[in-house]
């Protein structure tokens, strides 16, 4: 059985792309960053998908970003955008955007690759979802793919870490879909950018979850102050 880890956020599309994972039949070991996030929800969440699974090892690291100031998610000074309509959500990267998340996240996933013998990494990055972040892009993670290639001890000796990206290209209510089909615990996730009691259903993540739950004809079952 091949081994993968899966950045495992707590939100909708990491929660799938985990789900895909395990349906693929690899051995799985997720992994979540408490990166300096404004809130914990989502981490908390993150735990409660790797318990539904009965995962035997759920990696949990501190990687603090909070000095990256710019970014509404590690900042209290930046506010987080609410309403918008989903061109105003595509028109620039939006500052929810944290500086080279993911270079950083997929670099950490491939050391834990080497020190469990993993071939493989999943990652519930999404091009489609209107966010414009230049990380979540299909020649980003082609590129990276290639760092791993000639950066790693397993690349250099032939055992290349592929990046998984099952849900890429899919619209949100594609994920819906297959999260669904998969059986995946999608009333634990959490994808607001708020860490209230419940989700705001103001936020882009809230508004852009809401849409892909109604369009693939479904009731999103987490509590929500304002369901658009």
């Amino acid at each position: 059985m091949a081994k993968a880890v899966a950045l495992l956020s707590g939100g909708l599309d990491s929660t799938v792309a985990l789900a895909y994972a395990l349906s693929k039949g690899h051995e799985v070991v997720p992994l979540s960053l408490r990166y300096g996030q404004r809130h914990s929800r989502e981490l908390e969440a993150a735990k409660a998908v790797s318990r539904f699974y009965g995962l035997s090892k759920h990696v949990v690291m501190d990687v603090d970003l909070s000095s990256f100031e710019t970014s509404a998610l590690t900042s209290e000074k930046v506010d987080v955008p609410q309403g918008r309509s989903v061109e105003e959500m595509g028109a620039d990267i939006p500052v929810t955007y944290v500086p080279a998340r993911n270079i950083i996240f997929l670099s950490i996933a491939a050391g834990l690759c080497e020190t469990v013998g993993a071939e493989h990494i999943y990652i519930g990055a999404n091009a489609l979802d209107y966010s414009g972040y230049p990380d979540c892009r299909p020649e980003f993670f082609q590129a990276f793919e290639r760092v791993l290639q000639v950066g790693t001890k397993s690349g250099v000796e032939g055992r290349t870490i592929s990046v998984e990206t099952p849900i890429l290209r899919k619209s949100k209510a594609d994920i819906v879909r297959l999260g669904k089909q998969l059986g995946a615990p999608l009333h634990l996730t959490w994808s607001c950018y708020e860490g209230r009691e419940k989700a705001c259903g103001k936020c882009d993540s809230c508004l852009l979850r809401l849409k892909g739950f109604k369009e693939a004809g479904h009731e999103d079952e987490i509590p929500y102050e304002v369901r658009a």
